[in-house]
Order: structure tokens, then sequence, then C-alpha cells
């Protein structure tokens, strides 16, 4: 049973859209950007290229039909999770079955479970989000992000901007929690993928140091863009 009674206490933030970004709002009315809205005003030209050559490959309806699938099929394949770590004993949808099955071998492997779909806040730095879960896995504590895809990364150059949402949620983390003695330094990427095992990508402190290096200078750059527009 992955479950810890020692959790940490949640951040009650409150999920706010607007003009297709996302905010948090904490209980006394902060409002930051979210970690994913602060990478995609950022995004490098040519991962904007990569998208629009994918959906002029596909096609608009396509595309869309595409995204919205795997956004369902992320959102259930987190449910599931979200209440396994807790120590339910869920019954998986069926549309999301082939994922849960490709990823439940790692989860059974996370212990000392310490946060699950919890909201954070670096309020020194502005921004905010929503991490997965912060646990241990195989002994050593680490934030954890679930993703899922149909076919494997194959290299951590295909997770794209993925680690460096890991890297925002390690800072929020660390900086939300201190007063806890929650350090943590490691991050865990699975990707649940269809009728074969899940794909685990390890980082250890020194690749997420690099990682934070580059989330500062995107941030910086959200900020500089965002000057003397209000939100």
């Amino acid at each position: 049973m992955p479950f810890d009674t020692q959790l940490l206490p949640r951040i009650n933030g409150k999920s706010v859209r607007e003009n297709g970004k996302q905010y948090y709002v904490d209980a006394q009315g902060n409002r930051f950007p979210s970690v994913t809205t602060i990478l995609n005003a950022t995004k490098p030209q040519e991962e904007r290229d990569r998208l629009l050559n994918w959906k002029a490959r596909v096609g608009t309806e396509e595309a869309t039909r595409i995204s919205t699938g795997a956004s369902r099929r992320g959102t259930q394949t987190h449910k599931q999770i979200e209440r396994f770590l807790l120590g339910e004993n869920p019954v998986c949808p069926q549309g999301s079955v082939a994922y849960w099955e490709s990823i439940k071998p790692i989860l059974e492997e996370i212990d000392t479970v310490k946060l699950v779909e919890g909201s954070v806040f670096h309020y020194n730095m502005s921004y905010s989000g929503k991490v997965d879960c912060i646990a241990s896995y195989k002994g050593i504590p680490c934030i954890c992000e679930w993703k899922t895809a149909d076919k494997p990364k194959g290299s951590i150059e295909r997770l794209y901007e993925h680690p460096l949402q890991l890297t925002a949620y390690l800072g929020a983390v660390n900086e939300c929690y201190r007063e806890y003695d929650i350090q943590v330094n490691h991050a865990l990427l699975v990707v649940a993928i269809p009728d074969t095992e899940a794909e685990v990508f390890w980082f250890e402190p020194e690749a997420m140091a690099e990682y934070w290096k580059q989330w500062e200078e995107r941030l910086a750059e959200y900020w500089r863009s965002r000057k003397g527009w209000g939100w």
C-alpha cells in the first residue's frame, strides 16, 4: 500500500481560465499564471512550427479530435492513479485500461506518498501549478509526473518541455513546504503506453539544476512580455 498517513497539508488553489490561459488562485486571493501557461506563452519558434506542421499534415478537424481524446484519456488515467495512490481500490474506466495496465507496475514501486494532485505556489517567482505527486520511488523522494502517449517517446529530447514543467513544480514544492523539512531534488516522469510497459525517465539533481536555469529564463521572458499589460 503506497499511502502514507503523513500527507502534506493541501493548498486549496482554485483553477481559473481566462482567454485560454490558466491561473491558480490561493485562499488569500493571490493569483498566479500556471506553469503550462508560462511555457505555452514562451514556446520557442521551432516548437510552434512543429505543432503547426502537424496540424497541417493531419488536418484541423483530426488534430482537434486527437487532442481532445488525448486530454480525456489523460484526465481519466490521472484520476485512476490518484485513487490508487490514496489507497482506494478503483475500477478503471474502459477507455484508460490500456494506460492503467502500462503504468501500474511502476506505481507499485512508489511509496511514502506525501501529496497527490496538489496545488503549489511559488510566491517569490510568481507562478503556480498542480503537481501530480510527491512520493518516493525506489526509496528516493521525488516529484512525480504521469503522462500518456500512443507510442514511446524514446528519448528525453522527445519529452520537449515536460522536464521544464517538472523543475518548475520541484521549485514550487520546496518553496511551499519548506517549513515541513521537504527538500526534493529528484524527479520521475512516467509515460503510460498501451500494450507495453510504461517508459520511465529519472532525473538526477544535476539535470534538474540545469533545467531550472532554463525555466528561470522562460519565466523572465514571460514577465517581460506581460509588462504593462495587466492580467
